[in-house]
């Protein structure tokens, strides 16, 4: 378990803060979304192309994250090739998160979206930072513990020790 957790750190990490930040503002459907299907075996093969990483997991997501990946699948046409790499990148991450890690995730997400403007502002510039270092610094900052749920607010906290929040 010792060697999941840089691993875990870093998952963690990315999905929170791009999917705070940038990857999804504006991602999020007009208004509610219809389930197309409930089943893997029922979605069209460009729907199951594009969700390939979730297939593992789909049949266990609820009605309601189906739907905000469904709603993701209709506007993936239109973003750009590099939002579409991260948003597959992302997708693969979260698929191989534990349940546990899943709800780490989701609970810091929801602590993020909380945050006044000007906190996740900081948050925004200390991730474009940490987007900036070499490989090896990431790879050691990622060695670095996360702290517990109850730890220090996300926006004073470092990155590498940044949980990140999921993309629902």
């Amino acid at each position: 378990m010792a060697e999941r957790t840089p691993t875990l750190t870093s998952r963690l990490l990315i999905l929170g803060l791009v999917l705070s930040t940038s990857v999804f503002s504006g991602l999020a459907a007009p208004g509610p979304l219809v389930a197309r299907s409930s089943n893997w075996a029922d979605l069209s093969p460009y729907d199951k192309q594009v969700l390939a990483p979730l297939a593992p997991e789909w049949d266990k997501l609820d009605t309601q994250r189906k739907q905000k990946w469904l709603g993701i699948v209709q506007r993936y046409p239109n973003m750009p090739p590099d939002q579409q790499q991260r948003i597959q990148e992302q997708m693969g991450a979260w698929a191989r998160l534990t349940p546990d890690e899943r709800r780490a995730a989701r609970a810091q997400f929801k602590t993020l979206k909380q945050l006044p403007p000007e906190q996740r502002q900081e948050v925004q510039q200390k991730w474009q930072e940490y987007q900036q270092l070499p490989p090896e610094k990431k790879q050691e900052l990622s060695k670095r513990p996360v702290p517990p749920a109850g730890g220090p607010p996300a926006a004073k906290a470092t990155p590498a020790t940044t949980p990140a929040p999921p993309p629902h």
